[in-house]
């Protein structure tokens, strides 16, 4: 049975919004043709980690650039590549009531607290594992091993909800449930094949 309920941010929570500032960034004469390298050589897992601040990554990106950057546009374009998907943030307030609703995400420490400012995680629900306070980010074990420390979480009772197919795949390693989230119906329709207890306004027929 389940008991708990954990969202990802961004991609389950909040859509993302990043290719204005890919876009920005290229215009500036950074290279954007290998992401997931250039995403390797600013070392975007680090910062996700805690183990390089915000300022010190927006700085690496600046000295990217053929052109100097301003610090603050810099800065806000980072920060503004999320908009509140209403149906799944709804959907963890609604479950709040009837089940332990937490929060799961791989973020550093500038994201954490303009989102938490803009959209209140620490009230939407009863805990939260922001990846840059525990050192560790998905899909490491690491990470699902903390959560399940610190609210006493029983993995066969939990499900977890994330956008990525390798952070679901980690947390079923570690023996939760968990649901690859690509559209509210979908992601809907399989919690309640798992039993649990949809809020009122999202009833399926």
């Amino acid at each position: 049975m389940i008991r708990n309920v954990v969202f990802d941010i961004g991609g389950v929570l909040l859509r993302l919004r990043y290719q204005p500032f890919i876009d920005y960034l290229a215009g500036a004469g950074i290279d954007m043709s290998d992401l997931p390298g250039w995403l390797a050589q600013v070392d975007l897992a680090a910062h996700e980690r805690g183990e390089i601040g915000g300022d010190e990554l927006l700085g690496r990106i600046a000295a990217m650039a053929r052109r100097p950057l301003d610090p603050a546009e810099l800065r806000a374009r980072w920060l503004d590549m999320f908009d509140r998907a209403h149906d799944m943030f709804d959907l963890a307030a609604g479950l709040k009531g009837d089940y332990r609703v937490f929060l799961l995400s791989n973020i550093g420490d500038l994201h954490w607290e303009h989102l938490n400012a803009r959209y209140g995680f620490d009230e939407l629900t009863h805990g939260v594992v922001a990846s840059f306070r525990v050192g560790a980010i998905k899909p490491s074990a690491a990470i699902y091993r903390e959560t399940e420390r610190r609210f006493g979480l029983d993995p066969a009772a939990t499900v977890f909800i994330d956008d990525l197919p390798p952070n679901v795949a980690g947390a079923q390693a570690c023996g939760w449930q968990a649901i690859h989230h690509r559209e509210p119906v979908q992601t809907l329709r399989q919690l309640r094949a798992l039993g649990v207890r949809l809020p009122a306004p999202f009833a399926l027929e």
